[in-house]
């Protein structure tokens, strides 16, 4: 009986399969003998597969969260020079509106 969760096995891996038992077969080794050498070797070819694939999976997650380190990393300096950008300009208001008062008294002190 085969499992529920075992994915099918593809008709090249099935070919192969035979053909390596076969490859391999003894003198006096029955028909059935060869047949389970070849199923014995189509779930190992499956389990391989299976386990490439969990490879290249979590290989693909490691670069996903690296990229995504390295944009958090980048927003965090941008956002990190934005503000010490902004620290200058916000004294600006300030500066031109003393200077406009400065300005105003200036202009009713020589207007007298």
């Amino acid at each position: 009986m085969a499992k529920a969760n075992t994915p099918p096995v593809s008709a090249e891996v099935v070919a192969e399969s035979m053909k390596i038992a076969r490859g391999t077969q003894q003198p006096g080794q029955t028909k059935e003998q060869t047949k389970l050498i070849a199923k014995g070797i189509e779930k190992g070819i499956a389990e391989y597969k299976k386990q490439q694939k969990a490879k290249a999976r979590a290989a693909d997650k490691a670069k996903k969260q690296e990229r995504r380190a390295k944009a958090r990393a980048e927003a965090t300096d941008v956002a990190d020079e934005s503000v010490e950008a902004a620290s200058p300009t916000s004294w600006l208001p300030w500066i031109l509106l003393l200077l406009s008062w400065v300005g105003f008294a200036a202009y009713l002190i020589v207007g007298r």
